[in-house]
């Protein structure tokens, strides 16, 4: 059975996600690709080949970490991560050789990195999401050239190429799987066993070899950069580069570069400058490859300095490789490309001459690019800049000479540059609708908020005729926006039918909400309920700065909504309150203050951020009081939890089942599996021990699961109730005592928060375990803070009025939460509470800071149908614990008697706090979707502003989720239950003796 209440809650979850949606689609929207392909013409192919063969050798976020531009001796040999051999090559024989910082643009996933080194286009933001489900390139490529042009390629390594590129290697491939993160050698192993008989034909089977290793990357992501796996994996690299070497014939070309580079955890994905360094190294064995003795113009040469390094070195964009890579082998460039050439591969002689044909034929292909999107159906996003790019490509051919050649290659990275700048292509028109929508949808909640605190008896009529009248306008708004749709789709379209539809349902629904309920929304806003957190924590993302330091921000205000309470408490009316409130609240704010200390940190926080998170900043392993206090927290927290229960005698019944047995042993065996993790990662018993440490902690992890779902949850399903039920004989009557009654509602609920907190402390690493652990006694403190507010407020209440005897008990006891109402200042530190958490069990609003690791919790291969479910669970797990947890704020210590009305009062507050937080989530989402929107064409909206907004967006959605799972399940059950012990007690209102503490 469904709560009452539950459609209201339902509408405004579709009213988000249709708002979401409209802004997304005008926000982040991919590039048009363009299908178009170039062929071999005097222009286009303007010199023969220089090699017939080619093999590129892709090291899998291999960064470029150097210490100087031509160091006298070879650098250290395995400095993060660089190879020896290309730093001794480049040394000895600077004429076969050529090593380039080579700046891959973000999103640094490697499906992307694919999509850019093979077509030489830039990707986009959201194009990142497709890296777990790549679709094949359409576009025209490097590969597809080569194909095209009769050679015979050969693939070995990461299955992604096989995803994008299904057809273009025939019988000559040999995928291996690019998910198996905690697989650090076999893609590796299986790239070494294919290439080196290729390499050793007498008679060449094959014209290109692509070969990508993954083990690098694998050991980033598991262990960090400075882990000694690193240095064994870097020498591996080494000896597979110096064997290749050897195997080298006179026409081969080798290549060898990292996709991308890894952050100081091994993890990558954004635009951070460690993820943006990558390696490239070219390699002619006996052939010279650049000719060192020509002076090449400082034009043409751009250089950029390491993070930290104390000079710079030579610089490449990392698409610079297609032209250049192309023209080398004597095929056309791609059409999409907007890389330039290299001018040292090209640059043979004093004058110039070849560079100048390569860099002419280049600048030709990227002018017809640009020609052929203008004409396009996206040709409108250069509108703004086709001007300038037309006059200086006509100012350009006026040139001749060297300064023509100068002023192509000028040519090319304006284009480049102008294509950076204008990519986010911004539908302005549906992002206004879905930000109206958005706003809307929050003044939705308001009025549903706002609403519940007035109505008694009467509020289940209106939520079933508010259900009835918000679908009938949405009817009507869709059929008005369907209709606006085929009215101006003849004239101009900047919105689909789809966004019509939605938009004008949920916006008519939305309306003629708050229009009915506006005299309840006026009598519920005065000065004094301004939520000022919440209109800080809005306001504070506007600036980039206050963004950066959210984590930090975050403490700030959950430690100040707590202070209010604090000055209740002083002047409770009994010495026991007075110590409640004091107590709890300052337990509350020490948990707050040990979440805050787990931190991870972002780029733009350095050098004033410590990472505590994590072992250090380039290790990810747990640190060694995390390991010491990991077990004693899973075993701990179920008792302190009874201790908390015990205040009310409610550890009863279920609670007296789960909290002393069951729920210690699901913790612990989440704990001892990432323990076993933690063993297996360190390599502490050897490589021996490995599958059986891998096999252990999958075991333990699905028993976890299993004993939360099929022992927990269903108990809890058929029992719920957190009572002990007695009965004696006394004078010939039957006495019925209940011991637990007081906090029969919060007492319940917490036993099914509990099960979601167990599942989600299984996807959750040790640390984060640890802080979950922390923040549920914060909770409990809250509650137990906000119980004591309430019966200060209900005793003033019942004296004011001049009739103490409505006081139930004098010392506190009993709640009086139906006659002080829930309070917006009592959601707050819930709704921040979740924010901090999401900070402090390891996260940012950055794309690099996703925990992987949770993917391989259940399995030790990447599974689409686990792994995003425990990745979801780690990364939103906060979020979706404390939207759970709202009703609480109604229930605890709320009991069904002696009023009779308790329990659907009781249920609306349920309600009203499950909207309220759905109001604060809301504020905070059209704050960063407001600030994304004006500062879309800032320098850090990719980097800073649409992360936050995508995070807003997901971390809304996923607490209507939470709230909809509480209101139709978790109160929905106890109410169920509580019927079930009333039908069972049909004397219960006459003889009942309640006992509470």
């Amino acid at each position: 059975m469904w709560s009452k209440g539950f459609t209201i809650i339902l509408w405004l979850f579709l009213t988000h996600l249709g708002g979401v949606y409209l802004y997304t689609r005008g926000f982040l929207l991919t590039r048009l690709a363009l299908s178009e392909t170039n062929s071999c013409s005097p222009e286009a192919c303007p010199f023969p080949p220089s090699y017939s063969k080619a093999i590129v050798l892709i090291i899998d976020a291999l960064r470029f970490d150097f210490v100087a531009p031509n160091p006298p001796v070879p650098p250290s040999p395995f400095h993060h991560n660089f190879l020896r051999l290309p730093a001794e090559l480049s040394q000895s024989q600077p004429d076969h050789s050529l090593l380039l910082y080579a700046f891959p643009d973000p999103p640094t996933t490697t499906l992307q990195r694919i999509k850019g080194l093979t077509t030489g286009s830039l990707p986009t933001f959201v194009d990142m999401g497709s890296n777990f489900g790549g679709s094949s390139i359409l576009e025209d490529s490097i590969i597809g050239q080569l194909r095209a042009h009769g050679k015979r390629l050969a693939f070995m390594g990461d299955d992604t190429w096989m995803t994008v590129f299904p057809d273009a290697f025939g019988n000559m491939s040999w995928p291996f799987d690019s998910f198996h993160v905690e697989d650090l050698h076999t893609v590796d192993e299986g790239v070494i066993r294919h290439l080196f008989p290729l390499l050793r034909e007498e008679a060449k089977t094959w014209d290109f070899i692509l070969g990508h290793f993954l083990g690098v990357d694998h050991v980033g992501h598991r262990m960090g950069p400075d882990h000694p796996n690193m240095k064994a994996k870097l020498e591996q690299m080494d000896r597979v580069l110096r064997d290749v070497v050897e195997e080298l014939d006179d026409d081969t070309l080798l290549v060898v570069l990292g996709d991308h580079g890894m952050d100081s955890k091994g993890d990558h994905g954004g635009d951070g400058a460690l993820e943006t360094s990558a390696a490239l190294w070219l390699y002619s064995k006996t052939r010279p490859l650049v000719n060192p003795e020509v002076d090449i113009p400082e034009h043409y040469r751009t250089y950029r300095t390491y993070p930290n390094a104390p000079v710079p070195h030579r610089s490449v964009q990392q698409i610079d490789l297609v032209p250049s890579l192309s023209l080398l082998l004597g095929i056309p460039i791609p059409f999409n490309n907007l890389g330039t050439v290299i001018p040292e591969l090209f640059w043979t002689d004093h004058a110039g001459e070849r560079f100048s044909n390569a860099v002419r034929a280049n600048a030709a292909q990227i002018k017809r690019y640009l020609d052929t999107y203008r004409g396009s159906s996206a040709g409108g996003e250069l509108d703004d800049a086709w001007e300038g790019l037309q006059k200086h490509w006509n100012a350009v051919n006026a040139l001749n000479g060297s300064l023509k050649s100068i002023g192509l290659d000028t040519f090319t990275r304006v284009a480049l540059a102008t294509c950076r700048a204008m990519w986010a292509q911004f539908n302005v028109t549906v992002m206004s609708l879905g930000l109206t929508l958005i706003v809307s949808s929050a003044f939705a909640a308001w009025a549903v908020y706002a609403k519940l605190g007035s109505l008694q008896e009467d509020w289940e009529s209106w939520s079933e005729q508010t259900t009835w009248t918000c679908t009938k306008w949405s009817t009507v708004g869709a059929i008005i926006g369907l209709s606006v749709y085929f009215a101006t789709v003849p004239f101009i379209k900047v919105a689909g039918l789809l966004d019509c539809v939605v938009f004008g349902a949920f916006m008519a629904s939305s309306i003629c909400l708050v229009s009915n309920n506006r005299t309840s929304i006026t009598q519920s806003f005065h000065i004094s309920s301004i939520p000022l957190p919440l209109v800080l924590h809005t306001l504070a993302f506007m600036s980039n700065s206050f963004t950066f330091w959210e984590d930090h921000l975050t403490t700030f205000l959950l430690l100040s909504s707590i202070v209010p309470f604090v000055l209740i408490g002083f002047t409770a009316p009994t010495p026991r309150l007075r110590y409640r409130v004091l107590g709890f609240s300052a337990l509350f704010a020490v948990c707050v203050r040990l979440i805050g200390i787990s931190t991870v940190c972002r780029e733009e926080q350095q050098p004033y951020c410590e990472v505590t998170f994590f072992a250090s900043s380039a290790i990810t392993a747990p640190p060694i009081l995390v390991l010491i206090l990991s077990i004693p927290c899973a075993i701990g927290l179920p008792l302190i939890v009874k201790r908390f229960l015990n205040i009310s005698q409610a550890d009863k019944g279920i609670a007296g089942i789960l909290l002393p047995l069951i729920f210690p042993s699901v913790l612990l065996q989440s704990t001892v599996a990432w323990l076993l993790e933690w063993l297996e990662s360190a390599d502490a018993l050897g490589p021996t021990w490995s599958p059986v440490l891998r096999g252990a902690r999958t075991v333990l992890a699905w028993l976890s699961i299993g004993g939360t779902l099929l022992i927990c949850a269903s108990l809890w399903y058929h029992v719920t109730l957190c009572i002990e039920v007695k009965s004696r004989e006394v004078a010939g009557k039957r006495e019925v005592t209940v011991i637990g009654f007081a906090n029969l509602f919060g007492s319940s609920f917490l036993m099914f928060w509990l099960i979601s907190f167990s599942l989600i402390y299984v996807a959750t690493q040790l640390t984060g375990q640890v802080i979950l652990c922390i923040s549920a006694v914060a909770l409990l403190s809250f509650l137990e803070v906000v119980d004591s507010v309430r019966d200060i407020r209900g005793m003033d209440i019942a004296f004011s009025s001049g009739k103490p005897s409505t006081l139930l008990e004098v010392d506190g006891t009993q709640s009086h939460t139906a006659s002080v109402g829930l309070r917006f200042s009592e959601i707050t530190p819930l709704a921040l509470l979740g924010v901090h958490t999401f900070y402090g069990t390891g996260h940012q609003a950055t794309i690099s800071s996703i925990q992987w690791k949770a993917a391989f919790v259940l399995t030790a291969k990447m599974r689409y149908t686990t792994s995003i479910i425990t990745v979801l669970l780690n990364n939103f797990g906060p979020f979706f614990l404390f939207a759970l947890a709202i009703p609480l704020l109604a229930l605890w210590n709320t009991a069904p008697l002696p009023h009779p009305t308790s329990a659907s009062n009781a249920r609306r507050l349920g309600v009203r706090a499950a909207s309220g937080l759905m109001l604060y989530y809301g504020t905070l989402l059209i704050g960063s979707a407001a600030s994304s929107a004006w500062l879309r064409r800032h320098l850090m909206v990719w980097k800073v502003f649409a992360p936050r907004f995508m995070l807003a967006a997901s971390s809304l959605l996923v607490v209507d989720i939470a709230v909809l799972l509480a209101v139709g399940v978790g109160m929905s059950r106890v109410e169920a239950g509580l019927n079930r012990l009333l039908g069972a007690m049909p004397t219960m209102n006459k003889g009942v003796k309640e006992k509470v503490p």
